[in-house]
């Protein structure tokens, strides 16, 4: 075998390219799908204790697979990849199908593109604008940006220590660089900038009305992935191709979610007989991924020789490895729920008559969730290399650091299929299907760590279809505090609040005598009478900082 590697050194370099690249796009896409865990409650962080609008608008559920896909992925996705090879022997030449695919490909691109250009930004921002770091003697420095100063911790509790020496947002030893006042300024707004959120409202009455909070880094995203397009269908460029495939990976895991470790390994099972039959029995596979030039596949170009990695050899065992680090994700925040003893009230009608009794019961109470994205700056920042695995300096940095026993079992079986991937194909020669051996290797990872850890009911019964998203629930314990099983959920669920926050429209009834500045029902049902928006694109900023 070393004899093997060493007569196929190019081959080898250009293999370790794809695989690196591979488990980046996995690994950066896992983390940018996670979400609350049903075992955490979305802390109420709003105006008078209700739910920041912001997090409760990234905790919405996304729809994920049912256990029938896996049946119709493979069957669709065998049905596009023939129909695709007998219109490619039908044109007899493929450059009429790529033309084609490029407008199509430029056209669906544009979501993907713009949220991987965004978050890619946002991540060099919060290097350059971090929060928080550690300064000499340990010392945390916090970055205000309403006061425009740092500080750190006194020794008292709640006590901050002002540095009237740092003047500027930049951390590190760049915050000791003495600036003007109108350079410190310039640095204070242009932070604030690319912190702040807009509003992007779209309206085509009776088809769309959507309003969007985005930042200037999200809108520089969209700017960038319509010019990447642009050059993409103008030219022959392999880079942009590859960024268009690293865009769709990277999208792909995201979105996608198996629901359930069950439904994941019937999915990747089904198309782990998909590939092993249109590569090994069929021309199908070959033929369409050499001849159409579209961003369907990775391609790596060497001196000698090239090599290429299909996306779905990305995609599906990332979304897999994805739910990994969610359960992960759920698990840390499970460990931390505790059990509260309460008094219920309960009603009798068996007898004939109306009972009411009092009894103890536990409920279930789950953790806050604290929302570990978007601290990667923080992390490089805010930790002494000693502690580069669990960062403390906000809880925010401690959160991020949580278990990831599954996410890693299934990285290391990713690279050890890609590895036997390779050995096979310099072996025989001959083109591999890939996901032969991902998904046993992936799939075998994460359902051995759970068999090791004892965790196999658990992970059999986790799923992220909203059920397990359950508060104040009450359970039955053993004479150990084990919970036996769940007997009622949402004890508070009908209890609404008709607190109106301050500012809202106060609207009186017909018929009652308006105050000044008071609008009646039969005049707001007039005036959306007369007046309503057709079309409407607007972007609205917020206030101009102080």
């Amino acid at each position: 075998m070393p004899t093997l590697l060493l007569q196929n050194m190019d081959l080898l370099v250009l293999e370790i390219r794809i695989v690196f690249t591979a488990l980046a796009c996995i690994y950066i896409g896992s983390h940018g799908a996670i979400r609350r865990p049903h075992s955490a409650k979305l802390p109420k962080t709003g105006k008078d204790g209700q739910k920041n609008e912001a997090e409760e608008r990234d905790d919405e559920h996304i729809q994920g697979m049912l256990p029938s896909d896996a049946i119709m992925i493979p069957i669709f996705a065998g049905t596009v990849l023939i129909g695709l090879y007998y219109l490619l022997k039908w044109l007899e030449d493929p450059d009429v199908l790529n033309k084609i695919l490029r407008v199509y490909f430029s056209t669906m691109s544009l979501a993907s593109l713009g949220k991987f250009f965004a978050d890619g930004l946002h991540f060099l921002t919060g290097f350059v604008f971090p929060t928080v770091w550690i300064g000499k003697e340990r010392k945390v420095y916090h970055i205000d940006s309403e006061r425009r100063g740092q500080w750190y911790a006194g020794d008292g509790p709640g006590d901050r220590i002002w540095d009237d020496n740092k003047n500027s947002p930049l951390p590190g030893p760049f915050s000791g660089f003495k600036f003007s006042a109108t350079t410190a300024k310039l640095l204070w707004e242009i932070r604030h900038f690319f912190s702040e959120e807009w509003t992007v409202r779209f309206v085509v009455h009776g088809i769309v009305n959507e309003k969007v909070k985005v930042k200037f880094n999200d809108i520089f995203g969209v700017v960038l992935a319509i010019a990447a397009n642009v050059f993409y269908y103008t030219t022959d460029s392999t880079f942009l191709s590859n960024i268009l495939g690293y865009a769709f990976s990277y999208a792909g895991i995201i979105i996608l979610s198996p629901t359930t470790f069950a439904t994941g390994s019937a999915v990747l099972s089904g198309l782990f007989f998909y590939d092993i039959i249109m590569v090994f029995y069929t021309p199908y596979m070959v033929t369409v991924a050499t001849k159409i030039d579209a961003p369907i596949k990775l391609v790596f170009e060497g001196p000698t020789r090239s090599s290429m990695l299909g996306l779905g050899d990305i995609v599906v065992p990332g979304i897999f490895i994805g739910l990994c680090l969610r359960f992960d994700h759920y698990m840390y925040y499970s460990r931390q729920q505790k059990l509260k003893e309460v008094e219920l009230k309960t009603e009798d009608t068996s007898s004939g008559q109306l009972i009411t009794k009092k009894g103890t019961q536990h409920i279930l109470v789950k953790p806050e969730y604290v929302n570990p994205q978007g601290q990667w700056g923080d992390h490089f920042w805010g930790t002494k290399l000693s502690k580069i695995f669990w960062p403390d300096a906000t809880p925010a940095l401690k959160a991020s650091a949580f278990p990831k026993p599954y996410f890693y079992a299934g990285l290391v079986g990713y690279l050890l299929a890609m590895v036997a991937t390779l050995v096979m194909l310099l072996t025989f020669k001959h083109a591999q299907p890939a996901l032969l051996y991902l998904v046993p290797g992936v799939v075998t990872a994460a359902w051995a760590t759970a068999a090791v850890r004892g965790e196999l009911h658990h992970m059999w019964n986790y799923t992220e279809d909203g059920s397990l998203d359950k508060t104040d629930v009450v359970v039955e314990v053993d004479g150990e505090g084990n919970v036996i099983t769940e007997l009622r959920d949402n004890i508070d669920k009908g209890e609404q609040s008709d607190k109106k926050e301050e500012g809202d429209e106060k609207i009186v009834k017909a018929g009652d005598k308006p105050s000044d500045g008071t609008l009646t029902a039969e005049k707001v049902a007039k005036e959306k009478a007369e007046r309503y928006p057709v079309f409407l694109l607007s972007i609205e900023a917020p206030a101009p900082y102080q």
